[in-house]
This record gives C-alpha cells, sequence and structure tokens, in this order.
C-alpha cells in the first residue's frame, strides 16, 4: 500500500497547522512547527496569497494528511458523505472519526494515527472480540475496541495509555484503562474536534 514516508514536520509546517502526527513530540519544545512555524523551503519565509482555489485544496490536503487518507481514498469518503443526509462537510469528518486507526489513536492506545495504523494491521486490536486488521473499518454505536491480551505488555501502547490524557476527553469513546478496552458510546461529534477545520473549503473544491 502507498504511503508517505518522509518526515512528518514538515507536513505541518507545510499546511501552516499542527497535525500532531509526531505524538509526543507535538505537544513538547522540541515541536519543529512551534519553532519554525513558516512552509519548508528555500522559499519558506516569503509572503503567499493563495487563490481562491489555493485555499481550498490546502485545506483538503491539511484533513487528508492529518487522517493519513490517500486521494482516491478521501474522494470515496466525500463521495459517501454528499450521498448521505446532513451536512456533507460534517459527514465527511464523521466518517475520517469512525476509521478503526482514528479511534484507536483517540482512545490513547496508540501516539499517533499511524502507529495506531500498524497497531491495527499487525492484529493486535480486537473489535467485539474479534480481530480486525482493516485500518478503514468503520466503527458503530456498541462496539467494544480492545487491545489483544498477548499485545498489552507492549510498551508503546502502555506510554501511550498513560500520555492520552493530555489530548482531551473524547465523549462519544469510553475508555477502561484496567482491561485494555474502549466503547463507542455513540456516533462522533462535530464539537469535539477542537483542530481548526474548515470543511466546507473541502466541499468546495470537490463541488468546483
Amino acid at each position: 500500500m502507498a504511503r508517505y514516508i518522509g518526515p512528518v514536520c514538515r507536513l505541518c509546517r507545510r499546511e501552516g497547522a499542527q497535525l500532531f502526527l509526531k505524538g509526543d513530540r507535538c505537544y513538547s519544545e522540541k515541536c519543529s512547527f512551534n519553532r519554525n512555524p513558516v512552509p519548508p523551503g528555500q522559499h519558506g519565509n516569503a509572503r503567499v496569497k493563495f487563490t481562491e482555489y489555493g485555499m481550498r485544496l490546502r485545506e483538503k490536503q491539511k484533513v487528508r494528511r492529518m487522517y493519513g487518507v490517500l486521494e482516491r481514498q478521501f474522494r470515496r469518503y466525500f463521495s459517501e458523505a454528499d450521498r448521505s443526509k446532513g451536512v456533507t462537510g460534517e459527514s465527511l469528518l464523521m466518517l475520517l472519526e469512525r476509521r478503526l486507526d482514528n479511534v484507536v489513536y483517540r482512545l490513547g492506545f496508540a501516539s499517533t494515527r499511524n502507529e495506531a495504523r500498524q497497531f491495527v494491521l499487525h492484529q493486535h486490536v480486537l473489535v467485539n472480540g474479534k480481530r480486525v486488521n482493516v485500518a478503514s473499518y468503520l466503527v458503530k454505536p456498541n462496539d467494544k475496541i480492545s487491545i489483544r491480551e498477548k499485545s498489552r505488555t507492549i510498551a508503546r501502547i502502555k506510554d501511550s495509555i498513560e500520555s492520552s490524557a493530555r489530548r482531551g476527553e473524547i465523549t462519544w469513546l469510553e475508555l477502561d484503562k484496567e482491561s485494555f478496552t474502549g466503547t463507542v458510546k455513540s456516533l462522533p461529534v462535530r464539537s469535539e474536534l477542537t483542530l481548526d477545520i474548515k470543511e466546507q473549503f473541502i466541499v468546495e473544491y470537490y463541488s468546483r
């Protein structure tokens, strides 16, 4: 499967926002974006005035990179959101939030979505007691997400759970740290996405 293997801090600087792709480093003074919040490259300090198209493209790229989704898959999510009832932009974000790798990250089992994707692919994660190795699996209310018993000794998982409090509480998910189990209490809500996302720009980008 194609994936980005370059420096992830470069992506935050390119999009002009923290995408939290580096785990605990993003919350420390070592964060590259906080130290040098200009686009990468020799012309990074130059003033750039985006066109209407450019602003919408950058917003789409920001969200796509945040969730680690390739362009073709991201477009499929948009098509599904466009066919569903409700506001298309919000429906798109809720589909992305329901991805299994994102839920594993939100519960605190992984420090980044990329790490969560690896845990899922390597079959460390169970959904309702069954192994699921598809990162794009969409969770539903009352689903139980847990770490396989043999995998609970992995240091990265234990460390991530301990430091997950700094990300804030997610009301649509419930975590039981003792049993390494999380419950999907309800569908995600737009108000809990604290990062500045202009989803209407994404809708306008694909509707042009």
